[in-house]
């Protein structure tokens, strides 16, 4: 048996699979290594949540080639935009359905160069991503309060003062009066959404309200080539957990989700950002995720208020995340809000490792030192399978001389120099799967500490030293790269050369592709590698060293 044959070929199909998943992603396909789909046993429970008719009207986005709505369905107020700012916020809402049509993120930075924060939601002529609600299950011929009626702004404060802020909007339609409120809080991301409705007629109803999110199909302006990272509408409950739609598969209508439960949330994710519904928990709900418009989809949940009598008013109060995907408050916010990192069947170990970073940044304060602690702190934990490993590797180089003249002396007969090198392998008490077996057990680690650096919206604008600056983009003078592949290189050299030519062709050629793809992966990532390989060296090297000391001690004696 030929371990560097085999090793060969391990490396070579893992690199295939990975591209493959790659390849599958950019389709539009689940990636093999996230959630699988919700089938339809799972998604069957769509009994609605209420009786009524609770059909949200369809405005058209900036970005909509549909045709337009009819005079009747479109509010003939004029629009006026109302701007609030908070310490993390600069908000836009427009008054017609006070929807709120644009977030800065006054804490990140915009990847558009003509821009100086992050936009999350927006309203333009080249996006469309919204936050929108509005009361629904009128009967026929009325129309409560929606995302299409003209609303007015009846607080005074547009700035935050004294940690709150609240931003109340009124409207009244067919004697159904709503009072909107959108309260901030100082340094949070999270915003209190309250609606009280109340019934202005003699005749008891039944209302329901929705909580949208309407967004195009766009890839958000930082997408890399090289990788993907899923953007879209989510859903979760306690029953089915994370679930994911791909904008191409509410396109064929084959989207499968939990669309009845008393629990959970909707959203709508993008590579480090999210925004959120989280309606109250227990209340029965009706989720749906559609397409609304051309290249424009709707995420929503439907919450029945129940019976108001005549003159009664109640109170529904929602929460609204618009910011980062930071783990730590988001939970806080809703059981299961922080799997908008989504790290798929590797969350068990991605989860820790997280864990672990955030740990290490809080001691020394810098992300860049902290991915290095880490890589240590993993070495150090696979120190005894990346010794049993290095081990046998070097051995195997010691004895390459004499595997080389067995394959000549039986070139013409396969079996004999099959037995021949097991026989020279229980001589030496070489394991010819010693190499490889205890890298296998490592692969889950590190792909999963990968997913980390890549989804972890702390690394965006993180700096580390010098050049680096941002360890979420590339390496702008390409240093770390270049180290990545001269490591590669030294870790080739260290390992016993393969017979083939060929396969020493091929091995040559892998640092070279591998260390090209690294130009365009974030730093972070980079870092991580470059150490991971720089550690591995010297862990090769020192054991090399002992093996060939104790073989020259053995001569000696």
């Amino acid at each position: 048996m030929d371990i560097r044959r085999t090793i060969l070929w391990m490396i070579f199909s893992f690199s295939l699979l990975l591209l493959w998943n790659n390849w599958q992603e950019y389709n539009g396909k689940p990636s093999l290594f996230a959630n699988a789909p919700v089938t339809e046993e799972q998604s069957a429970n769509t009994t609605p949540a209420s009786a009524a008719d609770t059909t949200v009207p369809q405005a058209l986005s900036s970005t909509s080639t549909a045709p337009t709505l009819p005079e009747s369905t479109v509010a003939s107020a004029d629009t006026e935009i109302i701007t609030v700012t908070s310490d993390v916020y600069k908000l836009s809402f427009d008054t017609i359905g006070a929807q709120l049509v644009r977030a800065e993120l006054l804490n990140y930075a915009s990847p558009d160069e003509n821009a100086e924060h992050m936009t999350l939601l927006d309203n333009s002529a080249t996006s469309t991503y919204l936050a929108q609600t509005g009361v629904v299950g009128a009967p026929a011929g009325q129309s409560y309060p929606t995302h299409l009626t003209p609303f007015r702004l009846i607080s005074e404060q547009t700035d935050l003062q004294s940690g709150r802020l609240d931003i109340v909007f009124e409207a009244t339609a067919d004697q159904v009066r709503v009072l909107k409120t959108y309260t901030l809080t100082e340094g949070s991301y999270d915003i209190k959404v309250s609606h009280q409705i109340e019934n202005l007629s003699d005749q008891p109803i039944a209302p329901s309200i929705y909580l949208q999110l309407s967004r195009d199909g766009n890839n958000p302006p930082d997408s890399s080539k090289l990788y993907r990272t899923f953007t879209g509408p989510v859903v979760y409950s306690e029953d089915d957990k994370f679930q994911k739609i791909g904008f191409s598969d509410i396109d064929k209508n084959k989207a499968k989700y939990t669309q009845s439960a008393d629990n959970g949330w909707v959203g709508m994710v993008q590579h480090y950002f999210a925004s959120a519904w989280v309606p109250p928990q227990g209340l029965e709900r009706k989720n749906e995720i559609l397409r609304v418009a051309n290249n424009l989809y709707a995420a929503r949940t439907i919450l029945p208020v129940g019976t108001l009598a005549a003159g009664e008013s109640k109170t529904i109060t929602a929460d609204l995340w618009v910011g980062p995907q930071d783990q730590k408050a988001m939970s806080a916010v809703a059981k299961g809000l922080d799997l908008v990192v989504d790290y798929g069947w590797l969350t068990i170990i991605s989860k820790p490792l997280f864990t672990i970073l955030t740990w290490l940044h809080s001691l020394i304060g810098n992300w860049g030192w902290a991915i290095v602690l880490l890589t240590v702190l993993i070495k150090l934990v696979f120190y005894p399978l990346s010794a049993a490993s290095y081990r046998s590797m070097a051995k195997m180089k010691q004895v390459t001389p004499r595997m080389q003249a067995i394959r000549e002396k039986y070139a013409d007969d396969k079996v004999k120099q099959n037995q021949a090198m097991m026989e020279l392998y229980r001589n030496e008490k070489i394991n010819p799967l010693g190499g490889c077996l205890p890298m296998l057990v490592q692969i889950p680690v590190f792909i999963a500490l990968y997913w980390v650096l890549l989804g972890s919206v702390e690394m965006r604008g993180a700096p580390w030293i010098l050049w680096i600056q941002d360890l979420s983009a590339r390496d702008p003078w390409m240093i770390l790269p270049a180290i990545m592949m001269l490591t590669m290189f030294l870790q080739i050299k260290l390992n016993p050369t393969p017979p083939d030519p060929m396969q020493a062709k091929v091995m040559m050629i892998m640092p070279l592709v591998f260390g090209g793809m690294m130009f365009f992966f974030p730093a972070g990532l980079v870092l991580y590698w470059v150490v991971n390989n720089a550690l591995s060296i010297a862990q090769q090297q020192y054991i090399t060293s002992r093996i060939n000391k104790e073989e020259a001690a053995k001569k000696v004696g």
